[in-house]
């Protein structure tokens, strides 16, 4: 399995290091508003975004899939809607749109006391047509399990016709997990001191997107990998990775724990 990890400014390494449709999936996180410094080592604005945008249509594989975690800043008491903004220019340059998901959390990060407290990001899964891969984790319980599926199901096509009433799998018996809903609950790295950076991924929140979307074997990406938990999570779950940092104390982190990952993975 390949590591591919590169310090530098993401826009010039996908330029010249990664090829047109060679990943299969990117799971990466945007400066969010610049909300954070990074060291002061990022500047963020709308010509870097789309850049960042143009290179990941262009890396991802037909039937590839980028998970984009996005919050935005309230600014004089007005929410910026930049994560709108993004996802409107990502269905204008060729994304699908295929899965608006919300990540529950458990903790706080800029409390308000003037408006209701904000406890979730968006994860916004975009794909190059259809996704090839959708392993849907199945672990919501099923509250009528031990029941038998009864009933009737119609579907509505064309404008005028109902098809006819089918109750596909009817005698089965329910099953005791289903398809989870689109709303994770995973809490935040709060009180992590092991990972000195402002705003590490959750590994739970990594790992269910690279199983959701991708197979053994397949190239998992992210252009600003941070402290390195989407490598991490890529290597143990025996998946090659591509990773950019800019910020060399930050690149570091990730190099050491991926390298670590990478070690421990027994097949």
């Amino acid at each position: 399995m390949i590591s591919d990890l590169y310090c530098g400014d993401c826009l010039k390494v996908m330029n010249d290091e990664i090829k047109d449709n060679s990943i299969d999936l990117t799971v990466t996180s945007p400066p969010y508003d610049n909300l954070r410094t990074y060291n002061n080592s990022i500047i963020w604005n709308w010509k870097i975004f789309t850049g960042i945008a143009y290179h990941l249509f262009r890396v991802t594989k037909q039937g590839g899939v980028v998970v984009w975690v996005v919050g935005d800043a309230t600014i004089n008491g007005n929410e910026t809607g930049s994560s709108f903004k993004q996802v409107l220019h990502f269905k204008k340059i060729g994304f699908n749109l295929y899965d608006t998901m919300i990540w529950n959390k458990n903790s706080i990060a800029f409390p308000d006391l003037n408006r209701y407290q904000q406890c979730f990001e968006y994860m916004f899964v975009f794909s190059k047509f259809t996704p090839n891969c959708k392993n849907l984790i199945k672990d919501k319980k099923n509250k009528s399990f031990g029941r038998k599926i009864t009933g009737t199901t119609c579907d509505r096509r064309g404008s005028n016709e109902m098809s006819k009433c089918q109750a596909p799998g009817k005698g089965k018996d329910i099953r005791r997990y289903g398809i989870r809903t689109n709303v994770w609950n995973i809490n935040t790295c709060k009180g992590v001191k092991k990972i000195i950076h402002p705003a590490p991924f959750p590994e739970q929140l990594a790992r269910d997107h690279i199983i959701s979307w991708s197979n053994e074997g397949d190239i998992v990406h992210d252009p600003m990998m941070g402290s390195g938990t989407t490598g991490k999570m890529a290597k143990l779950l025996n998946r090659n990775f591509i990773g950019i940092e800019k910020d060399p104390e930050y690149f570091k982190i990730a190099e050491n724990r991926i390298k670590k990952a990478n070690s421990l993975f027994v097949k």
